[in-house]
């Protein structure tokens, strides 16, 4: 797959990855983020963790939103957790699918 990138982007890009090709340099970029978004949710995991004082399956499995009384806090909380929990498994696949690409270009070009 061919894509055509601006110089305005490609620019700052070799700016912050000056050793790297420009591929590679994205691939830096990308894996970054992913891992930045990845720790965003697995903070929210660990302070959602620590605040019920279990997992989020333990927390739907016990009912806690009916049991706490459907309260805004709750709710929120839940959601929050059930995104954090989607994110976590989201990113992991990403990464993972991201870094087997990139090693099998590495060994292509070795």
């Amino acid at each position: 797959m061919t894509v055509v990138v601006s110089d305005r982007l490609i620019s700052p890009v070799s700016r912050l990855e000056p050793e790297q090709d420009i591929e590679t340099a994205f691939g830096h970029l990308v894996e970054n983020e992913l891992v930045r978004r990845l720790n965003r949710y697995q903070l929210t995991d660990r302070a959602l963790r620590d605040k019920y004082q279990m997992s989020f399956e333990a927390f739907k499995a016990q009912n806690l939103v009916e049991k706490l009384g459907y309260t805004f806090e709750v709710e929120s909380d839940f959601w929050d957790w059930e995104m954090a929990q989607d994110g976590i498994e989201t990113m992991q696949a990403m990464l993972s699918e991201l870094r087997e690409t990139q090693s099998e270009r590495d060994s292509t070009y070795s």
